[in-house]
């Protein structure tokens, strides 16, 4: 189990709240191996702090990227096992029997709050990579953080009822297919990296407000730093984020800016 520095957390937000900087919990962080040239451990934590990141979902190809990331602030990274060990596995990992085995040995030698960011679509769903990931999800007692279709989510769900599944990119369905998969599955959330179509002109889009005000607790943001210039402008989009995050009620806005994100992965 993970002992989690919740008096610290604390301080760190009542600071942010002195700053007048709405504190954000990042669901959508990668360091791959391709940024580790470029961007020390020590410099992308210094990104995520002032962007003013208080938490963050980190998972990496390989997932020694997450491991320096966790080592390098344990307070501000939350791990999550990826099954991929090179990004060119992202397109063959569903076939591939020996990522079972990789992810046991990750299991076994360190602890996570969830297994993904893993993609999958459609039926490949149901192949039986995937379903033995789903068990030991399970078993782990971990969230699954899945880039799926709604097709996906739901065979996930038809595997595990008792899943809890973090929707990456809410899908990149539309609201009204957001809305009705969450009405469906209490027991999924989901982040909107990406998802520039949540606003319009600066304003929440008037489909994704009625969404996000019908499930206040079920969302979360996140910046996806997969490539690694994307680490350059990791502030530059937590600005736009709460941009948009002030469009919304502020108990809103808040929720979904860092409260969902502590609730979800501080359950255990």
């Amino acid at each position: 189990m993970f002992r989690f520095l919740c008096y610290p957390l604390l301080l760190i937000i009542a600071s942010f709240a002195r700053a007048g900087e709405l504190p954000l919990f990042d669901a959508h962080i990668h360091y791959n191996r391709d940024a580790w040239s470029t961007v020390s451990p020590q410099a992308a934590i210094a990104e995520l702090r002032k962007a003013g990141v208080i938490r963050a979902l980190v998972s990496s190809s390989s997932d020694e990227g997450t491991q320096k990331l966790y080592a390098q602030a344990p307070d501000l990274v939350f791990p999550s096992l990826r099954p991929y060990r090179t990004m060119v596995e992202q397109d063959t990992w569903i076939h591939d029997e020996s990522v079972i085995a990789y992810l046991k040995e990750r299991l076994e030698k360190y602890k996570y709050v969830a297994i993904g960011e893993f993609h999958v679509d459609g039926a490949d769903a149901d192949l039986p990579v995937v379903r033995r990931l789903v068990q030991l999800a399970k078993q782990y007692r971990l969230l699954l953080f899945a880039h799926a279709d709604a097709d996906a989510v739901k065979r996930l769900f038809r595997q595990d009822p008792d899943a809890r599944i973090l929707w990456a990119h809410a899908g990149f369905e539309e609201p009204q297919q957001v809305g009705e998969m969450m009405r469906r599955y209490p027991r999924l959330w989901a982040e909107l990296s990406i998802r520039s179509d949540v606003t319009n002109n600066g304003k929440i889009a008037g489909d994704w407000r009625a969404v996000l005000l019908a499930f206040p607790d079920r969302f979360m943001v996140g910046t996806d730093t997969y490539m690694p210039m994307h680490w350059e402008t990791v502030a530059d989009h937590a600005a736009w984020t709460r941009r948009w995050l002030a469009d919304l009620p502020t108990d809103v806005a808040e929720r979904i800016a860092y409260r969902n994100g502590k609730a979800l992965l501080t359950a255990r």
